[in-house]
């Protein structure tokens, strides 16, 4: 059930971002679909190939064990449903936006997430292009958060479809009318909104971490309302890989190059 509903809700909405930035692209790609879908693709069917083979719905297994045996905060107190829900919801939430400027701040970690950077055109496929140790890595995260917080286990599942969702979606290239978008990103992060984050300005990559709700960068002063250069001219990428990448040359990126080019701790100012 955990994987149907993942899968439902990633099919659904990835199906209708496809759609939507063919009839209503916000930006022009610098590099075409046809170049970028096979590699970003590739990397998305190998991530959840190792993930299932090897570790399954871990997360809603660890929520539902916590359940089993009163594990972890929520057990502790006593609070109707709905707000362990959404305690649930908005705590995982937060640990991926926590998690998010620790890959940038920590050079090691931005080894892993610099793959996910390198993309040289933004679209939904971005959304699911990660390195496979950043997966497990992520994963162990929230299963840690899981285990404090003794999340509720249908929750977890919501959280997860949601999150998979929301990636596809904040990294769209679609237009939303400016007064919707301006209204839209108090309570979600939208593709305007997220786009600034794959600026290839520090200053820029260093803000709007969000995955989900905005709140966290609002609350937290990463907040970004808008690129410098507005977002049609707005370059996207990493400066030190003007050129397209393989599925080969992203596995192998993390063990290749200076690892202390963008991360929070140590962004160059000749980048700024």
């Amino acid at each position: 059930m955990d994987l149907l509903i993942r899968i439902s809700a990633f099919l659904s909405m990835f199906v209708t971002m496809s759609l939507w930035e063919f009839l209503r692209p916000r930006r022009r790609l610098m590099q075409p679909r046809r170049e970028r879908w096979p590699t970003n693709l590739g990397l998305t069917a190998l991530n959840s190939l190792l993930v299932w083979g090897m570790v399954g719905g871990i997360s809603y297994t660890i929520a539902r064990f916590t359940a089993e045996q009163g594990v972890g905060m929520l057990h502790w107190l006593v609070l109707p449903g709905w707000a362990a829900v959404m305690v649930t919801l908005l705590v995982l939430d937060f640990a991926l936006y926590v998690q998010h400027m620790l890959f940038h701040a920590m050079p090691l970690l931005w080894r892993l997430h610099r793959v996910h950077h390198a993309d040289l055109g933004l679209d939904a496929t971005t959304g699911l292009r990660f390195h496979p140790i950043e997966i497990f890595l992520s994963l162990g995260l929230k299963a840690a958060v899981i285990v404090l917080l003794g999340a509720t286990p249908w929750a977890v599942i919501a959280f997860e479809a949601f999150l998979n969702a929301s990636s596809v979606f904040n990294h769209g290239n679609v237009a939303i009318p400016m007064h919707v978008d301006r209204w839209l990103c108090w309570v979600v992060v939208t593709p305007d909104m997220h786009r600034i984050h794959h600026s290839t300005r520090v200053v820029e990559t260093n803000s709007n971490f969000g995955f989900s709700v905005s709140w966290w960068d609002r609350l937290c002063g990463t907040y970004r309302a808008d690129p410098a250069l507005g977002q049609e001219k707005m370059p996207v990428g990493l400066l030190d890989y003007p050129n397209p990448l393989s599925l080969g040359q992203l596995l192998a990126l993390p063990f290749r190059g200076d690892a202390g080019r963008y991360p929070l701790s140590g962004a160059r100012s000749a980048h700024t």
